[in-house]
């Protein structure tokens, strides 16, 4: 099954992200992890259940406790890209974030600008036709903005022809302004990864995933919770920008498909590691819920009016009030729910971001 899985509604969706009573949460600077902390499970858990409305807290290590046999735990496979190279438009610096792969061989990128404290900052985009020439003398020649209503992202044609084996030569990993300094592609990729080194990947880390490790997961596969991989392949999500994520490329095994409808089928819960999984599993998914064998290109915006068929529960980083990514959340767990998570981990100074804490929302 090929799927191009779209949202009539998103762009009204977006101008409403706040709708859960989110509007007034303000996160403090000193709430956004700077660095990966010493122990990638060593971060906090906060679980938010919808029958009841408890929210508790737990370390990250207590996950095997809180899910249970019959479970299935869907991951999101992909590698994580060294994306970010240094390049020079006439007349001034410039930082291209690779963000995502089209089939046609030309990419979708962010042309940032130095902030001169080894991070970027926005740039207005193009100009159409410019020729970013990039370290190890390949060339980036800007074709066109990916959207008329923005010009953020763009479309370029590199003068390489395999780009991710470039960035593992010339790149590094994206990073924002909130993080202390930069740290190497090890920090940014999960235990799930999987693939060659420079094959295909995703710009920015599937972060949800970063806090597990190899002896958790065979505790969790020891208890009888079951793990199922998807691919999806993320691109660039700005700090500053919090626009509904644009087509990207996925691909759900048919083992994968097979799992879930077991589960379901007996009363287990499907958990998705990541907004990402939840994204690929719900493209994969028919009008009942029945989850079949997918590839292919998804633009797909979970939102409370849609809903969810296929997830019961999500394991997440914590998200600004801004997010997009709020959407799909408020769709698992509910408004009310979601503002008591939020309170709690404003109250309770949990970490926001990819190096952050962590969220489970269960059923």
């Amino acid at each position: 099954m090929t799927a191009v899985i779209t949202c009539e509604t998103c762009d009204a969706e977006a101008d409403r992200v706040d709708a859960a009573g989110l509007a007034g949460l303000r996160v403090p600077s000193e709430l956004l992890a700077r660095v990966p902390a010493p122990r990638r499970d060593a971060v906090r858990l906060l679980v938010g259940r919808r029958e009841g409305g408890a929210v508790t807290h737990h370390g990250f290590r207590e996950l095997p406790r809180l899910l249970r046999a019959g479970d299935v735990l869907v991951v999101n496979t992909s590698r994580t890209l060294p994306a970010a190279v240094d390049g020079r438009l006439p007349g001034e610096d410039v930082v291209v974030h690779f963000s995502t792969r089209r089939d046609d061989g030309r990419w979708v990128v962010e042309v940032r600008s130095p902030d001169g404290r080894g991070s970027t900052e926005r740039r207005a985009g193009g100009p159409a036709g410019g020729v970013v020439r990039l370290r190890g003398g390949a060339e980036l020649r800007l074709v066109a903005a990916l959207d008329a209503s923005g010009d953020r992202l763009w479309v370029a044609e590199p003068s390489v022809p395999a780009v991710e084996r470039y960035l593992h030569r010339h790149g590094r990993p994206i990073r924002y302004s909130y993080t202390e300094r930069d740290q190497p592609l090890s920090a940014y990729q999960t235990v799930f990864a999987t693939g060659p080194a420079g094959g295909a990947g995703s710009a920015e880390m599937p972060s949800a995933g970063r806090p597990f490790t190899a002896p958790l997961v065979t505790e969790l596969v020891s208890r009888g919770v079951q793990v199922a991989p998807i691919v999806l392949h993320t691109g660039v999500a700005s700090a500053e920008a919090h626009e509904p994520p644009y087509a990207e490329p996925f691909a759900v095994p048919a083992s994968t498909a097979w799992q879930v409808n077991a589960a379901r089928a007996a009363g287990g819960r499907v958990v998705a590691v990541g907004t990402t999984a939840v994204r690929a599993l719900e493209s994969a998914a028919d009008a009942r819920g029945v989850v079949r064998a997918a590839r292919g290109w998804t633009e797909l915006v979970v939102t409370p009016e849609r809903g969810v068929g296929v997830v019961d529960g999500l394991l997440t980083g914590l998200h600004e009030p801004e997010a997009s990514h709020l959407l799909m959340l408020r769709a698992i767990s509910g408004d009310a729910l979601l503002e008591r998570v939020y309170a709690e981990a404003l109250r309770a100074r949990y970490l926001w971001h990819e190096f952050g804490d962590v969220n489970l929302l269960l059923p």
